[in-house]
């Protein structure tokens, strides 16, 4: 079971506690949970489960216990370290990952679950309710998912995919039938999606991002990231692993146009070489594996990108790129360009990237272990398989903090840093992440060198004897609640519950943040409509840091009380309130003015909140 230690670091560079202001001596209510697959125990804090839905038949493997996968007995990649180390090291059987699930995409009030063995699609209009709509199985792993009005965009890695998307795979290595690359569905109905074009790459796609270009309204691109073997000219032409070949197939991605008006002719149209050494020209410009030093983590050779996150209103990337964090100007989408690049001693693997809201702060991921292995054990250092934050300063990165989830996990859970997304809280950068089987954390970035967890969801292992896969691979933010897509037990749906560290009017002003689509890897600057949520929310963080007087912030409580209550600005005293805000207002932007960095910013917020609502007469 789990160990009954609790895991602190606590210094300038890094920040791991408990939930916020925890007590160290207090032991975690994640350590020691029952293990099981429907019946294991579970904790929440500051979060609720309102839905859990299992996997559907075609998407578990029925000839394994309970349609379980467990890791096999080597690694599949030999840049990660995959093994697994200590004298009580768990039983592990050879079985794939083939009906894994993945990432998630979604559309208005519909989520699609990427799978190892296809998609599946849920209605979530309700999402206490949320119901399957459609499966689709076609093998091919990993079947990460995006989404763009009616197109819906599939990676596809693994050798047994075709592109019919039969179930027989491929036994002929230099067979046409083979598919490795960009599966693209016509979604138009979601009950019977339509593969309308299959890009085949040479290092298939192991996940891919969807890119808009705010300067070209006829096409949409896709950055395909392979970080599988090359594959051979023979199975597919102009491919080859040669490190000497001037047109390796090695140290790029690939940049996919896909016409709107013609999805179907999509087509690679650049191999970038954004790792090349900007003085020789060499391809292999960047990290070249191996260890940093003693005591040091060894970290992958950099030649490919395992995810890439844009934020095209910033004309930024960042790519978590094997042995690499990169940043690259994206300002033309179909030729980047690295801006900067960064190492890290403690990495051994460079996952994911996350922007903030502002595009001033990234975080990366380190999937140390390959998602396989247990990396979350009191034993595990908290510097290695966590998150990096970095500031993004004049287009560079420079390094802020570590943030690790603090529960020591056992040896027969899989757990190391994974996918998430930002939770749009105005005046903060707050995150909820997946750990696999380390579960989900909710933390809060807004210190860059002193991250805080503020809340979390866990679940027991899968078995108590044998490290089984399974745990969340992805936990995003979508439309007021967090989806997390639990490898091996389905879709889970959560909401966030008021605490110390979060209020109820921070929930409200995120939850009013409405968007129609959502994919992790392109993010898009959230606004926040000047609402009373809105300027409350900053209240009760000024509140929280002493950065506003009470009795100012009472009269402002005031005066958003009886601006609630005017409609119109012919409304009696709709003048007086109008007049009130805009007083208020200039009072706080001269506060503002002597404040320490973060309450100077929400003074600023606010004060504009209540600008607006001046302008409105009162009322919005």
């Amino acid at each position: 079971m789990k160990s009954g230690l609790v895991r602190l670091a606590c210094g300038s560079a890094v920040v791991l506690c408990l939930s916020a202001g925890g007590d160290a001596q207090q032991q975690d209510p994640r350590v020691g949970l029952k293990p099981g697959l429907r019946d294991a125990g579970q904790v929440a804090r500051h979060m609720e489960l309102v839905a859990s839905l299992p996997k559907p038949a075609g998407f578990f493997d029925p000839k394994t216990p309970a349609g379980l996968e467990v890791p096999p007995e080597s690694p599949s990649d030999n840049s990660r370290d995959n093994t697994v180390t200590g004298p009580s090291s768990p039983t592990r059987s050879p079985v794939s990952l083939s009906f894994a699930n993945s990432d998630l995409a979604f559309s208005g009030t519909l989520v699609f679950v990427g799978n190892f063995n296809g998609f599946n699609t849920y209605d979530i209009e309700t999402p206490k309710k949320a119901q399957l709509l459609a499966s689709v199985v076609c093998p091919g792993g990993q079947g990460d998912v995006s989404v763009y009005g009616h197109l819906l965009f599939m990676s596809v890695e693994e050798t047994r995919g075709r592109i019919d998307c039969g179930t027989q795979g491929v036994l002929d290595t230099a067979s046409r039938e083979r598919f490795r690359g960009v599966r693209i569905f016509d979604i138009s109905d979601v009950k019977k999606p339509k593969q309308i074009a299959a890009v085949q790459t040479c290092r298939g796609s192991h996940t891919h991002t969807l890119v808009v270009n705010p300067k070209d309204a006829e096409n949409i691109y896709i950055y395909g990231s392979g970080t599988s073997r090359v594959r051979s000219g023979e199975e597919l032409s102009g491919c080859t692993d040669d490190k000497t070949d001037p047109n390796t197939s090695l140290f790029s991605i690939d940049v996919i146009q896909v016409p709107l008006a013609a999805p179907a002719t999509a087509k690679i149209v650049n191999r970038p070489r954004i790792f090349a050494d900007p003085r020789t020209g060499a391809p292999g410009g960047l990290w070249p594996g191996g260890d940093h030093g003693p005591g040091t983590q060894k970290t992958s050779l950099t030649d490919r990108c395992h995810d890439i996150t844009v934020f095209p209103e910033k004309g930024l990337a960042a790519g978590a790129c094997s042995g690499n964090g990169i940043l690259l100007d994206i300002s033309d989408p179909v030729h980047p360009e690295r801006l900067d690049a960064v190492a890290d001693p403690n990495f051994a693997f460079w996952h994911s990237a996350t922007f903030n809201n502002d595009g001033t702060k990234v975080i990366f991921t380190d999937e140390w272990g390959g998602g396989t292995r247990p990396r979350c054990r009191a034993t595990d250092q908290m510097t290695w398989g966590a998150d990096a934050i970095f500031d993004v300063v004049d287009r560079k990165l420079r390094f802020g903090g570590y943030f690790k989830m603090p529960a020591p996990q056992t040896e027969t859970e899989n757990c190391v840093a994974h996918n998430g997304s930002i939770i749009p809280v105005p005046g903060r950068d707050i995150m909820a992440q997946a750990w696999y089987q380390g579960g989900v954390s909710v933390f809060d970035f807004t210190d860059s060198a002193h991250p805080v967890e503020i809340a979390f969801f866990d679940r027991g292992p899968l078995d108590p004897a044998k490290l089984i896969i399974g745990g969340f691979w992805s936990t995003y933010w979508f439309n007021g609640y967090i989806y997390g897509t639990e490898i091996a037990r389905g879709l889970d749906i959560f909401k966030l519950t008021p605490s110390e560290f979060l209020s109820q009017n921070e929930i409200d002003a995120a939850s009013q943040v409405h968007t129609t689509e959502f994919n992790a890897q392109h993010q898009q600057r959230i606004t926040w409509a000047p609402t009373s949520a809105v300027a409350r929310a900053y209240l009760d963080q000024l509140a929280r840091t002493k950065g506003i007087s009470a009795e100012k912030a009472a009269t402002v409580k005031s005066a958003l009380e009886r601006a609630d209550k005017i409609k119109n600005p012919a409304d009696k005293g709709a003048a007086a309130v109008k007049e009130q805000l805009t007083t208020l207002a200039a009072d706080l932007e001269k506060d503002a003015s002597a404040a320490a960095a973060n309450d100077a910013e929400r003074l600023k917020s606010l004060a504009g909140t209540l600008r607006s609502r001046a302008a409105n007469g009162g009322g919005i």
